[in-house]
């Protein structure tokens, strides 16, 4: 019996986040009003599946396709456990992006179409970091908390 319980306990712990956003599909075009050449201003993101053992819930929004690596665009956690971020918001703790900025950075692609990657992380914990706190920062103070995940890809060009 122990045995089955650690098993339908890891099931549990692995289920993934449902990311959504009425803005655009996945794997679909951003509109521009949340980029570089709109309001740069975030989407709204609808998040399902959420388990009941999370405390709080962490964003990131990576694009791999940038020219000189991976650039991170937003950083956040300690997002209250909710099945909505809304669009023009900052509902939790903002860390560093790739321009070492406090805040959200819109797609703003060189040249040709890169994806955005908006991954959201359901917590077992709330984390205690300063505002001066990197992706791989937030990801290192993550490891072992995250219950679920989930994300939603966006593309973006000029």
């Amino acid at each position: 019996m122990k045995t089955l319980i650690v098993i339908l306990m890891a099931v549990v712990a692995n289920k993934t986040l449902t990311v959504q956003s009425p803005a655009f599909a996945n794997n679909e075009f951003i509109p521009a009003k949340y980029t570089c050449d709109g309001s740069n201003i975030n989407p709204e993101l609808n998040i399902k599946d959420i388990p009941d053992n999370a405390k709080s819930l962490a964003l990131i929004i990576e694009d791999p396709d940038a020219p000189k690596g991976t650039f991170d665009h937003w950083v956040m956690w300690n997002i209250p456990v909710k099945d909505k971020i809304a669009e023009n918001s900052t509902p939790g703790a903002q860390g560093m992006n790739g321009k070492k900025e406090n805040k959200y950075m819109g797609p703003c692609p060189p040249s040709g179409t890169h994806h955005y990657h908006f991954k959201v992380f359901a917590l077992d914990t709330k984390l205690d970091l300063p505002v001066n706190t990197d992706k791989k920062s937030l990801q290192k103070a993550m490891d072992g908390h995250v219950v679920s995940s989930g994300e939603l890809v966006g593309l973006y060009k000029k």
